[in-house]
């Protein structure tokens, strides 16, 4: 059985952090955390949308939504206090949303490993941003299910 093919947008991202030398590639991490982009105005003033990824220290929410054509928009809050988290915050969101629900769910648990940043974050912050694909996924099932 062959394993599922990574979706393209999340496959160049993993790409660029490997084409760069070990030293660089938390520079790129930092980089993504600039561009998280700001959830829509819906959900600014209602916590209450988002799920709190528990396994990040830093605060960490999000909220998936999946259309009419099963089409999968992520939305996340990080602190710009943490940054490498708000970074893998926004290579999720940048790299979910636009996807099948059928390709989320497909992403490998093991993506945040694939990045080539395990020596330069710690195991803590992997498992964070492991959290946040587990919990996405789990948004997505969940809501192709009430959508039938």
């Amino acid at each position: 059985m062959t394993q599922p093919q990574l979706p393209d947008t999340l496959a160049e991202i993993r790409d660029e952090f490997l084409e760069l030398e070990e030293s660089e590639r938390l520079q790129l991490l930092l980089e993504f955390s600039h561009e998280l982009p700001a959830v829509p105005e819906r959900y600014q003033d209602h916590p209450e949308l988002y799920e709190r990824v528990s396994e990040c220290q830093s605060p960490v929410f999000i909220a998936l939504e999946v259309d009419a054509d099963r089409t999968v928009a992520m939305h996340a809050t990080a602190p710009p206090e943490a940054p490498t988290t708000r970074g893998f915050a926004s290579i999720l969101v940048q790299g979910i949303t636009g996807l099948s629900a059928a390709e989320v769910l497909a992403i490998p648990g093991d993506y945040p490993q694939s990045l080539g940043l395990t020596r330069a974050v710690s195991p803590l912050r992997l498992a964070g941003m492991t959290g946040m694909l587990v919990r996405a996924q789990r948004q997505v099932r969940a809501l192709t299910a009430i959508a039938g």
